[in-house]
């Protein structure tokens, strides 16, 4: 054929400018796109070879190679596919937005065809994003079937010119003449870096040449050079689409230490295929350790995505949400649909499909963990302050979260947990509700005086000791219909309606013969409380503070300040104890005697929960001078 000269048409010229200076954020994603294209072509002339045999006749060694000439200051990609023909050059190269291989599958699904071949591109700019490094493209080009080839070669403000060519096999090169400054396209280190981040797990081996060998170089250096060109840049391997049986585990450990740079190896590995309207593979895993990082609001988190093993982004928040943060892995869909750069997700309802699945198929793994005994409370001591979060921001898998929670209890040996199903099934007979506190540290909550009337009456009691515990309080609500009760807070009252009666009215009397007492307390810590009563929590010490049922806790209050957070002043309730000999001694005090005693009083309700004294130096004084006595 004659060669021919065509100009881009305004509107395509005006798309290719938006292709090159703006579709994608990095340059290097050109190699991506190129290296797709040519596994697509690769990937057409086997499906089409199955029929006609006369297209593969050549038995080729499918493989995709980059050529290197620093000298020259080009690369070629080169594949050994379905080829062009002219008229696929005019359509295909010289309209923008034209795809072969959309239109390919689309010809495919008319014809009913079925086992479609998993294709990469669909919206026919990948091969532009050539021009982001290079400044002129040339590409030769022989369709499988044909004799004949063509070359098409553009430096893009002056149009593309499409000629006879020659190529001795069938298949595609594109030669990328590069820009001023982008030389580092050339080097063996770089595009294999570019390889195994963004086309490791292409079927095809994609392999390195160099072109301008220099005369003089050394044999040492030579052979090195050779041994690296060898070999593939790609692993080839995508460990989420073998079955699990076909895969060892030290090939998944392998995996995860390569992929995460945790050199732990995981704790637990979850390779799984989502089916249905939305279909895709994920390699999924549990880390043995928790990182700073999981609290860091800032820090990149989610899965990485490919697609038809092309890897697409990593930290794609939008695939898992972020009370399963500790998860790494990957998922892989055929059916996602991408914006034309394939950096921004386009379908938001095939995400959530895609999350939904990821996240019952995450929470079925830690249900099915949870029959395991130690190896559930190692894998929750690492992520179980995580996982509670989704109680409280993930509504619709709220209720299987709680049932994986687990907490430490007044009764249970320290260090242990248990489940809240395993609470309920043993409270006591009387018992009608769950009953918690929270504190900073298991061994104050341990300690704490309202606790006293809860193991009188058989009661165990919850200890929320993780920061996010305090947060969850409101969101946990219910548990199988028993009611979450804060034992700090409120009027609780324990034990049958019988006994509950018979403490009210001694209370009652307690609190009639105290009752110049209570009101001289009052009035001494008026800043400080807003009432003085006798307790029904206590059995052993003297006093405790407790608050109003929806006021917050003490230890939230004490972080929200240090977090320079505004929290208005809350007055609590002091609460003593009418049987206690050091409240029976207090209530016979008069004048400067009881104020010094009240102040002491009130400083040790403040030890006990594990807050501050409002004033160390007075504190320390009257604690010297009780003792002198």
């Amino acid at each position: 054929m004659e060669k021919k000269t065509s100009q881009f048409k305004a509107e395509i010229a005006e798309m290719l400018d938006l292709v090159v200076n703006s579709l994608y954020s990095k340059k290097e994603i050109f190699l991506r796109e190129l290296i797709s294209n040519a596994s697509d072509a690769i990937d057409r002339a086997k499906y089409l070879g199955l029929t006609d045999k006369d297209l593969v006749a050549d038995n080729p060694a499918w493989g995709i190679e980059i050529a290197v000439d620093k000298t020259a200051k080009t690369m070629m990609i080169s594949d050994n596919g379905i080829g062009m023909d002219a008229a696929d050059l005019e359509k295909n190269l010289g309209t923008i937005a034209s795809s072969g291989t959309k239109a390919f599958r689309q010809a495919l699904k008319e014809k009913g065809g079925e086992a479609l071949p998993e294709l990469i591109g669909q919206f026919g700019v990948g091969f532009y994003a050539a021009f982001m490094v290079a400044d002129k493209v040339r590409v030769v080009t022989r369709k499988r079937g044909g004799a004949a080839a063509f070359q098409w070669e553009s430096d893009m403000a002056g149009g593309y010119t499409i000629a006879d060519a020659e190529r001795a096999e069938p298949g595609t090169s594109i030669m990328l003449h590069l820009r001023e400054g982008q030389e580092e396209y050339l080097d063996y280190w770089r595009v294999q870096d570019l390889v195994k981040k963004y086309s490791d797990f292409i079927a095809y081996p994609v392999t390195f040449r160099t072109v301008d060998v220099p005369a003089d170089e050394k044999d040492e250096d030579r052979k090195r050079r050779e041994e690296r060109e060898a070999k593939p840049l790609n692993t080839m391997v995508a460990l989420w689409k073998r079955a699990k049986k076909d895969v060892k585990p030290e090939e998944y450990e392998e995996f995860y230490k390569h992929f995460t740079h945790d050199y732990d190896g995981p704790f637990e590995t979850i390779p799984f295929s989502g089916e249905g309207a939305v279909e895709f593979k994920a390699l999924l895993f549990l880390p043995k350790k928790a990182t700073m990082e999981l609290f860091m609001p800032q820090q990149k988190r989610g899965l990485s995505l490919y697609v038809r093993n092309v890897f697409i982004g990593d930290d794609i928040e939008m695939l898992l949400p972020s009370w399963l943060r500790f998860v790494k892995g990957v998922v892989d869909s055929s059916d996602l649909p991408l914006n034309v750069s394939r950096e921004m997700l386009q379908d938001d309802a095939v995400i959530a499909k895609i999350k939904s699945a990821v996240t019952s198929k995450i929470l079925s793994t830690l249900e099915d963990l949870k029959k395991k005994g130690e190896r559930y409370d190692e894998f929750f001591g690492a992520f179980g302050a995580v996982l509670k979060e989704g109680v409280h921001t993930d509504w619709e898998h709220a209720d299987r979260i709680k049932k994986l929670l687990k907490y430490p209890t007044a009764r249970s040996d320290a260090g242990k947990r248990v489940f809240l199903k395993d609470y309920v099934k043993d409270m006591a007979a009387d018992q009608k509700d769950i009953y918690y506190i929270c504190a900073e540290r298991e061994e104050d909550a341990r300690k704490a005086p309202q606790l006293e009337a809860a193991r009188r009456h058989g009661c165990d009691v919850l200890l929320f000791c993780d920061p996010v515990d305090e947060y969850l309080t409101e969101s946990l609500r219910e548990f199988e219909g028993k009611k979450f009760v804060d034992i700090a807070k409120g009027d609780v009252q324990f034990g049958s309606e019988a006994e509950q009666k018979a403490e009210k009215e001694a209370n009652e009397k307690a609190a009639g013969e105290l009752k110049p007492f209570l009101e001289a307390v009052k009035k001494e810590l008026e800043s400080k409380v807003s009432d003085v009563r006798v307790s029904t929590r206590l059995t052993d010490s003297p006093c405790c503070l407790v608050a109003k049922e929806y006021a917050l806790p003490p230890s939230m209050v004490r972080m929200m300040r240090a977090m320079k957070q505004e929290v208005p002043d809350e007055k609590r309730i002091l609460e003593v104890n009418a049987a206690h000999p050091l409240v029976r001694k207090l209530a016979t005090l008069t004048g400067a005697e009881l104020s010094d005693a009240v102040a002491l009083l009130y400083d040790a309700a403040l030890i006990a929960e594990g807050s501050p004294v409002t004033d160390g130096a007075r504190f320390t004084k009257l604690l010297s001078a009780l003792m002198l006595k």
